[in-house]
């Protein structure tokens, strides 16, 4: 056995001659914090990690925190360490990462607690509106930061009375402080059914502290086999758990949620609204996908969970050659299984990826044909590096491909995820979406998402793949959905559904359903499709079509029905049922479709 090691400010236990574990010494409290009262973090693990400590459990207690270069923890290169927290909560003092871990193996991170002082974000209530409701006019609420802050991000409108989320989104305002309490907004657009009132409440993305910030609240880039259990982000400036390039991450009952007010660290004059200023679990090229279990994720500025891999762009193609504009950095490499989808959105046999090489910088034709796409303005705009550089892509066979369409590697977008168990909603997108085959969403609850409560299709919109098979959607509770509750489809650039098979051997069954639009549940261009045992509750008139999916299916499906299934083949559908509550049932409810979409062949059962 290892003799206890003498320090100043830890005390070292020993555990075996395998294991040492670093715990705390409340006397020595004083010896990690400056004359601000801040708690050397980085200092602590690095001292616990440097004297060959393979358990650290870190000091209970709220501890405020500073970044260094704009990352308040940083965790590289470590292999088989625990960090447990489970009484700490760390206070970031700083708008920037909380922890950034690469490359690390085997790490295990239990408790933690993160939050921010100041928040990532400013809120507080319109008192003026101009005539064409484009310009706000805020007043701060006590205990937000100041109105010179507020960045042009994420701004939303919640009622005044319940709190509850208005249906419209608005992008890239100006914003202007008139005085420390007093904003003002100008909308660079305005939707129709624009409906916020004086009264209402907002909120909007902020920043402080250094000039140059680290998105996300908790990174991993580059890891395997990391589990993150039992941690909490109040608060993130963007996402708030995000992973790159990982392998076989587990979120083990983590949380992103707003903050109770009783609990607040900061007195404010209304509780915060928000939790992140993003998604709460996004997961990019993974090799295996995470395993999100017991989770939980509500009131972030955008999607739950979102699993997914990178598209690059075809240029041009000749023979078996391509020449691609990569989305950021190239992921594609010699032996992988290139996924290919052509623009107008249908998928070719996959190929073998030959060679990768780099050509360099983007021609006058290269920029022509991205100025030609729908892209998200981050990627035209070559934001953090995006679609800047060239390669070219040989694979095993000649391919004819036109400009614009789309390659990934089949084996890095997160195959083999797992969502199960977990409470998600409150938010002004979508529950979950999956890009990623071979996995299950199960046993969720998922509640007010204002679009689809559970969506698997590719986005080419934001270059995210891909189409998905073998992917079973089972037992899930969703509630008050502003969209198909589950979705399922493919579309082209041009934003109409494919009319081939782009996704294979999906499986929804035993899902309830209620409070949500017609259809509840949408499928189009899969093959092999099993709809079994779903529940739904049409309990609430029908109301006005608002989200854009929606509107898309309404121009080919104007016939009002639990299911609704577009370019599918292989069809099994099997005791699925639709509840009316005559209530609010009209006295001539809508009935499902006499007969099937002209391109639907049932296998053993009629339509729903």
């Amino acid at each position: 056995m290892r003799r206890a090691r003498r320090t100043t400010v830890l005390v070292m236990v020993a555990v075996s001659a395998a294991v040492v574990t670093c715990r705390w010494s409340a006397a020595a409290d004083a010896a990690v914090r400056d004359a601000e009262g801040l708690f050397d973090l980085q200092g602590f693990v690095d001292n616990a990690i440097a004297s060959g400590d393979s358990t650290i459990v870190l000091p209970p207690g709220r501890r405020r925190v500073a970044p260094t270069r704009g990352v308040h923890l940083r965790l590289n290169g470590l292999r088989g360490i625990t960090i447990r927290a489970d009484d700490t909560e760390l206070i970031c003092t700083q708008t920037t990462r909380a922890i950034d871990i690469a490359d690390c193996r085997g790490l295990v991170i239990s408790g933690l607690s993160i939050d921010y002082d100041p928040l990532p974000y400013t809120q507080g209530r319109i008192v003026k509106l101009s005539a064409d409701k484009r310009v706000h006019e805020i007043e701060i609420h006590d205990g937000y930061p100041d109105a010179s802050t507020a960045t042009t991000a994420k701004y939303q409108v919640f009622r005044g009375g319940d709190q509850s989320l208005r249906w419209v989104d608005y992008y890239n305002p100006t914003v202007e402080a008139l005085t420390p309490k007093r904003l003002r907004v100008t909308k660079t657009t305005r939707d129709p059914t624009s409906d916020e009132a004086v009264g209402d409440l907002i909120v909007v993305s902020s920043s402080t502290g250094e000039a140059k910030t680290a998105p996300h609240a908790v990174y991993l880039e580059a890891c395997s086999a990391v589990r993150l259990e039992r941690v909490t982000v109040y608060a993130s400036n963007c996402f708030a758990f995000l992973e790159n390039d990982c392998d076989r991450t587990v979120y083990q009952e983590c949380r992103v949620t707003k903050r109770a007010p009783g609990d607040d660290p900061v007195p404010r004059s209304i509780p915060r609204l928000r939790s992140a200023n993003a998604d709460g679990f996004h997961s990019k090229r993974a090799v295996q996908g995470p395993q999100i279990l017991g989770c939980y994720a509500h009131y972030q500025g955008d999607d739950c969970v979102n699993i997914n891999g990178d598209y690059h762009l075809v240029a041009a193609a000749t023979g078996e050659r391509l020449r691609v504009i990569a989305k950021r950095s190239m992921d594609i490499q010699a032996g992988d299984s290139a996924e290919l989808i052509e623009r107008r959105g249908s998928v070719l046999p996959a190929a073998k990826v030959i060679s990768v090489r780099k050509l360099g910088v983007l021609t006058r034709k290269d920029r022509g044909l991205l100025d030609s796409l729908r892209l998200h303005p981050s990627l035209k705009g070559h934001q953090r590096g995006r679609l800047g550089a060239t390669y070219e892509v040989k694979l095993d066979r000649g391919v004819s491909l036109e400009p614009g369409s789309l390659i990934a590697a089949s084996n890095r977008r997160g195959d083999g995820f797992t969502v199960a168990g977990c409470d998600f909603g409150d938010v002004r997108s979508r529950g979950i979406i999956i890009k990623a085959s071979h996995g299950e969403v199960r046993d969720n609850r998922i509640s007010r998402c204002r679009a689809e409560s559970i969506k698997v299709a590719a986005e080419s919109f934001w270059l995210e793949s891909g189409y998905a098979s073998n992917v079973r959607i089972l037992r899930n509770t969703i509630t008050d959905c502003g969209s198909a509750a589950i979705a399922v489809y493919a579309t082209g650039d041009a934003g109409g559904f494919v009319s081939a098979a782009a996704h294979r051997q999906i499986t929804i069954s035993d899902n309830r359903v209620r409070r949500s639009p017609l259809p509840n549940i949408f499928v189009s261009s899969t093959e092999a499709v099993r709809l079994e045992g779903n529940l739904f509750r049409v309990d609430r008139a029908p109301a006005p079509i608002r989200h854009s999916l929606l509107r898309r299916i309404a121009a080919v499906e104007s016939e009002p029905s639990a299911i609704v299934l577009h370019h599918c083949n292989e069809v099994l559908t099997r005791s699925n049922t639709t509840q009316w509550r005559l209530a609010t049932a009209a006295a001539n409810p809508p009935t499902p479709p006499s007969k099937p979409h002209a391109s639907l062949r049932l296998l053993g059962a009629t339509p729903e």
